[in-house]
């Protein structure tokens, strides 16, 4: 049995002292616990105990792109970081757009995984825009279908992979990119509008990834408004850094790239009006190799599943701007409730997926401490409040400082 002794909770946003008791997989007890000669006991003196997130967009690279990421770094990535699920983008080789192909991910995900790794399948075959994936024999292996990495262009396909959508129960995730536009921001809100349009007539689940723009925004506010089925992301980059500091700088890039002041603050208006229900890091690592090329030839993305939490923490919770029932919503409970996936909650009878948060303390981030194989952060150097001392899935250990 473990034993977290002098730790806090929260009930109803006041921090209380509690101690958590863990008998195989479950919470047993929670309360003011004597020791007892058979616990193993670890000291959670000052650390904010909640239940560990779910991280709905994740590049874990394998399989195919190993030498970026491997299923068990980015696993580890997520423990330290305060995640026990994650969803697997499918931007891999091969994709996992079969039967055939989801089941070589699935089996590395089986060997290698430390926690929940949920594959995506594709829309398209290839993620090429040009034939419909084989969602119907894939909906056996997930409910999520996305073309992360590209947006899809061919509205046709899209449609018929809303129908199917709709008709199976499935989640549709897009990454709303407009081929003529790319990178603009146009080229986030001109996709968001369309697609919002063809929801109209097939209301299936729709969540947007990464969601970056005013205008984005605005379309998504108006279409929840009316009753649409439709959901969306905020990553921390643009929460919390803006396009004046790029300074040509390969680990500011990333794909939708870092926007106006504006948008920036757009983006913490959705978070904090519910527009936007969830944090999702994009965590997204490349080479040092690969990064270390000039700004226009290296690749989108950043790594992200390290820094999550205390960005937000700090950012949001510490100063006020938010609570600590914010912070279980977004990473938790919202998550949970929009992916159809089981929330993990601090109550007796639960699993025991618990995390520590050091949210006294100053720690300022480095690259020799990063688990993932990629080092590709623009956080790296910053100090700040939050970071995770300890990760339970299940009732073990996975991630311990």
């Amino acid at each position: 049995m473990i034993l977290l002794k002098n730790g806090f909770i929260n009930l109803n946003n006041e921090l209380v002292k509690q101690d958590i008791l863990i008998e195989n997989e479950i919470i047993k007890e929670i309360g003011n616990i004597e020791v007892k000669d058979n616990y193993e006991v670890i000291d959670c003196t000052s650390l904010y105990l909640m239940p560990s997130g779910i991280d709905v967009h994740v590049h874990l690279r394998e399989p195919g792109f190993t030498h970026k990421e491997t299923i068990k770094d980015g696993t580890k990535s997520a423990a330290k970081g305060g995640f026990t699920t994650i969803l697997a983008m499918p931007n891999l080789n091969p994709f996992p757009d079969s039967v055939e192909n989801i089941k070589i991910e699935e089996e590395l995900i089986k060997q290698n995984a430390l926690i929940e790794v949920i594959p995506y399948g594709c829309i398209t075959v290839g993620e090429k825009d040009e034939k419909l994936a084989d969602i119907i024999k894939l909906k056996n292996h997930t409910r999520y279908f996305t073309d992360d990495g590209r947006g899809v262009n061919n509205l046709e396909l899209l449609r018929e992979a809303m129908k199917l959508a709709k008709d199976n129960n499935l989640m549709i995730v897009s990454h709303a990119e407009d081929n003529f536009y790319k990178y603009a921001p146009a080229g986030e809100y001109v996709a968001v509008k369309r697609e919002i349009e063809m929801l109209k007539d097939i209301n299936c689940k729709y969540h947007f990834c990464h969601i970056s723009t005013k205008e984005s925004f605005e379309y998504i506010r108006e279409a929840q408004k009316e009753g649409l089925n439709v959901t969306c992301e905020v990553a921390p980059h643009h929460l919390f850094l803006n396009e004046t500091m790029i300074n040509n700088n390969p680990n500011f890039k990333m794909n939708p790239p870092l926007r106006s002041e504006e948008d920036r603050l757009s983006t913490i208006k959705a978070l904090l009006d519910n527009t936007a229900l969830m944090l999702a890091s994009d965590h997204a690592p490349h080479t040092k190799e690969e990064k270390s090329l000039e700004y226009d030839k290296t690749p989108n993305g950043i790594i992200g599943l390290e820094t999550m939490i205390p960005l937000v923490y700090t950012n949001l919770i510490k100063n006020g701007i938010a609570t600590l029932t914010d912070l279980t919503n977004w990473l938790v409970t919202n998550p949970a409730k929009v992916f159809g996936l089981e929330a993990n909650e601090i109550k007796e009878k639960k699993y025991a997926n618990i995390i520590a948060l050091d949210i006294n303390n100053l720690h300022t981030y480095t690259e020799d401490e990063i688990l993932s194989k990629g080092k590709n952060s623009p956080f790296v150097g910053m100090s700040l409040y939050g970071f995770n001392k300890l990760t339970i899935y299940k009732g073990k250990v996975v991630y311990s400082e």
